[in-house]
């Protein structure tokens, strides 16, 4: 699987929230985000993500994820990243859904416990 960064930063490349399979392998079966968002204060469990998973396969063409930054230490990886989605009433224009700066704990080669802030564009 290789090392905790090359795990968050394939995760986050791949779209990998938008498969229910990957997902499966690379979420910890205790796996926890807390995120902060414009919404208020969020704690996603196992279930919750995947839903989020499905949810957002639903409602988007295609998601991509570009990377600013990625660093890790250990076992945790903190990451720095900005979704573009394209809807699909109009797949040929990408909007920006949000920017996000996520810390992840890898356990087991898995998607542990998170922490994550998000902001949606001005």
């Amino acid at each position: 699987m290789g090392t905790p960064l090359d795990l968050v930063r394939k995760f986050y490349e791949s779209a990998g929230i938008l498969s229910k399979t990957y997902c499966l392998e690379v979420l910890h079966d205790d796996v926890q985000l807390e995120w902060y968002s414009s919404k208020g204060h969020l704690v996603l469990e196992y279930a919750d993500i995947l839903a989020l998973s499905k949810d957002l396969k639903h409602s988007y063409f295609d998601l991509r994820a570009e990377v600013h930054d990625v660093m890790s230490e250990d076992n945790k990886v903190i990451i720095r990243y900005t979704y573009h989605v394209r809807t699909f009433e109009n797949p040929d224009e990408e909007l920006v859904l949000a920017m996000f700066f996520t810390v992840w704990e890898v356990k087991d080669g898995k998607l542990f416990k998170g922490t994550q802030m998000s902001q949606l564009p001005n």
